[in-house]
């Protein structure tokens, strides 16, 4: 991809940015795409904040570390989103709150602190950025709820579910998703197996009823 085509991308996938002073190619505002392979650790929690990523293609997942080595996932920042965590962490100069790593081969451009907060003069772009949070509270809001109100069951379920019918995953990463060990996981997809709704293979799970599945998501908690 050349630098003009990556350019057209960036303000297609981000609109404001075409209102942005200085432009995104002003000599010197150091504006690059990079490519990372899957699994890269970009950002690391309680490190400082070295820019604000933009996601041209691929995808990042943002999650917390627990005191015992567990994580759980807070959102998934893809190409024409922004990520919550590195924005609060350039507004208030405080290290980042989680970890952030690329869950496929990714396609990126990291914004300079100092040029974020110049950009964030410009309206358009500083909508964007609040609504980001508007947006994102929402999220998280729904995941406070979900890991304190929720039975993990139907949280596993959720989770399989808009992936395919047939889920490359390890038991170890589910549990990591969901903030619980792989154990349990194990035992929850065994009942799910032998009430017929999916069938397990090595490190990877089939979808046989889907709308069962969708019934356990749905369905009142007692």
């Amino acid at each position: 991809m050349t630098h003009l085509e990556s350019m057209a991308l960036l303000t297609d996938l981000y609109p404001s940015l075409a209102q942005v002073q200085p432009a995104i190619d002003a000599p010197g505002s150091g504006l690059a795409p990079f490519e990372v392979p899957a699994n890269t650790v970009l950002f690391s929690e309680n490190a400082a904040c070295q820019g604000f990523p933009l996601v041209l293609a691929g995808e990042i997942k943002v999650s917390r570390n627990s005191g015992d080595g567990r994580s759980l996932e807070l959102y998934r920042v893809v190409p024409g989103e922004l990520c919550l965590v590195s924005s609060a962490c350039l507004f208030r100069a405080q290290p980042l709150s989680a970890f952030g790593i690329t869950t496929k081969p990714s396609t990126l451009m990291l914004i300079a602190p100092d040029l974020f907060k110049r950009w964030l003069e410009t309206p358009a772009f500083r909508n964007d950025v609040l609504g980001l949070f508007a947006e994102r509270m929402a999220d998280l809001t729904l995941l406070i709820d979900a890991v304190a109100f929720q039975k993990l069951d139907r949280r596993l379920a959720a989770a399989l579910l808009g992936r395919g019918q047939q889920l490359l995953v390890t038991h170890q990463t589910l549990a990591d998703e969901l903030g619980t060990v792989r154990e349990i996981v194990t035992r929850l997809l065994r009942r799910f197996e032998r009430e017929g709704w999916v069938s397990l293979g090595r490190e990877q799970i089939q979808i046989i009823n889907g709308a069962a599945l969708r019934a356990l998501v749905s369905a009142n908690p007692a």
